[in-house]
């Protein structure tokens, strides 16, 4: 099956519902937005374009960019979206990577791809229509590639995720089981890059009628965001832990209750104890945490909103603390079944797993072992089934056998008032094999080092304590928002004093 036949199915019944809009205006309803879709997709297919090949979207969040996903699936490409805060090289790298035939971009991407000796035809997504319009979907088998995800690339050239349309609608499927609700009276704002989950999210509300919202900015900006969710009502939005703390730390200084916002789904990093306390306590009950991969895309557990909103449990920060439970598309179980409390490898099986990586055998090999992923995070699951992330397993610190996950340090560094970001990396040591060294960011005035020590000696294990820590202006991030710790790790010299 064709994931787009939701698209058409809702344009026959609610043809005139209000569909897309760009900030308060509105751009189509449904019936206009299938309009548009199959009129992309008969462009696409004008100029060659055959069911199965790779049709990038490298451009900034905008009502073309929904109507141009979908007009992809409409004729049976495969969707390649491409984050569009990397550099161009990087771009035109997943361009030839993925043998794209054309490219839909911005006019000014455009002219920073050029000149590059690419074979990709480049064109923007308003240059892409034909009359008559492809009424229907190309059918599609549900095994058939459908989005083909580049991942971040931290520690080298990002891989090629295949995700087919079986993915996508257990993805969704699973989205209301586990995580929200959605009704035609919501909507669903586009604060995160599309090219992302936040477009991954855009197949539940059509599913449902729902209205989409791009603003228009085109990127996350709190007051925009918390704007849109006053005037529209029902609002939901996906976002990256950094950019719920932003939205948390303008609405406090502005003084807004975030009135509007129904559920702010949380996930892509890291969601430090601190930083979602005080998200709860400014907006209330309305965050819900998942957990997921390119590799099983948002779906491999969820922290529903009752439990990030619970105070009442006796162990109620564990859970708080942790990334929820397996939601019910996947199998989940830590290394080879360990028992729970005991840390290992995360693995998840089931019809949310990719088949494998694109034109890596190798690396498919490496990752998928008798079905199961190996996501490569280090986790434990408790007896009633909530999975605490503790780190990427070569994130993980062995100073004088001891592991220690940076998690862990980062967490009770960020309880310190004086500090507002920390990242912790290990550190070669000759008497411990590696040290734990953090990288902070001060709130004001740089915190004391002896100051620092003193705060995590009173909350953790004297040998998981930071044996230095450097103070900088800022974390390095990559174009999802995610620390660099690669980065971070070459700043440092190659062996600590010990």
């Amino acid at each position: 099956m064709n994931i787009a036949l939701w698209l058409l199915r809702m344009a026959q019944v609610q043809t005139n519902r209000a569909a897309v809009f760009h900030g308060h205006c509105p751009v189509a309803d449904y019936g206009g937005f299938h309009t548009r879709a199959a009129q992309i997709a008969a462009g696409l297919k004008a100029r060659g374009t055959k069911p199965g090949d790779r049709v990038a979207l490298f451009m900034d969040n905008n009502p073309d960019y929904l109507m141009a996903l979908f007009g992809c699936w409409y004729a049976g490409a495969v969707a390649v979206p491409i984050n569009a805060r990397l550099h161009a090289k990087e771009a035109a790298w997943i361009l030839e990577d993925a043998g794209a035939r054309i490219c839909l971009t911005s006019a000014a991407q455009m002219a920073a791809l050029e000149g590059g000796g690419m074979t990709c035809r480049m064109l923007a997504p308003s240059d892409v229509s034909s009359t008559p319009v492809h009424d229907a979907p190309t059918r599609r088998a549900p095994d058939d590639l459908a989005w083909l995800f580049y991942t971040s690339g931290t520690t080298g050239r990002p891989k090629g995720v295949q995700i087919t349309h079986r993915m996508l609608a257990a993805m969704t499927l699973s989205y209301l089981s586990d995580v929200d609700e959605v009704t035609a009276g919501d909507a669903t704002i586009y604060a995160a890059p599309m090219s992302h989950g936040a477009g991954l999210y855009s197949l539940v509300h059509v599913l449902r009628g729902a209205r989409h919202v791009v603003p228009v900015s085109g990127r996350f900006d709190p007051g925009e965001i918390l704007d849109l969710a006053a005037h529209f009502g029902r609002g939901h939005l996906f976002a990256a832990p950094t950019m719920v703390k932003r939205l948390t730390a303008h609405a406090r200084a502005q003084g807004l209750p975030g009135t509007g916002l129904r559920s702010v789904i949380y996930g892509g990093g890291p969601m430090y104890l601190a930083d979602i306390t005080e998200a709860v306590e400014q907006f209330g009950p309305v965050l819900i945490q998942i957990y997921g991969q390119g590799e099983a895309p948002m779906a491999i557990t969820a922290l529903s909103r009752a439990d990030v909103a619970d105070r009442a449990h006796p162990r109620w920060r564990d859970r708080l603390g942790s990334v929820g439970r397996a939601q019910s598309m996947v199998e989940l179980r830590i290394g080879d079944g360990l028992p729970p409390g005991e840390m290992g490898e995360i693995m998840v099986r089931g019809d949310l797993v990719m088949p494998g990586y694109w034109q890596n055998a190798a690396a498919t090999s490496q990752t998928l072992r008798d079905g199961w992923l190996r996501t490569g995070d280090i986790g434990r699951l408790d007896a009633d089934g909530y999975l605490t992330l503790m780190d990427r397993s070569k994130d993980m610190i062995v100073s004088g056998g001891q592991n220690i996950y940076p998690r862990e340090v980062e967490d009770v560094l960020l309880r310190h008032p004086g500090v507002a970001q920390a990242s912790v990396v290990g550190r070669a040591s000759d008497a411990w094999g590696e040290e734990v060294v953090a990288f902070v960011v001060a709130t004001g005035d740089p915190p004391d080092p002896a100051d620092l020590d003193v705060h995590c000696l009173s909350q953790m294990a004297r040998f998981k304590r930071p044996k230095a820590y450097i103070l900088v202006g800022d974390l390095p991030r990559n174009a999802y928002g995610k620390v660099l710790k690669s980065e971070l790790r070459a700043r440092l010299p190659q062996t600590g004093p010990g």
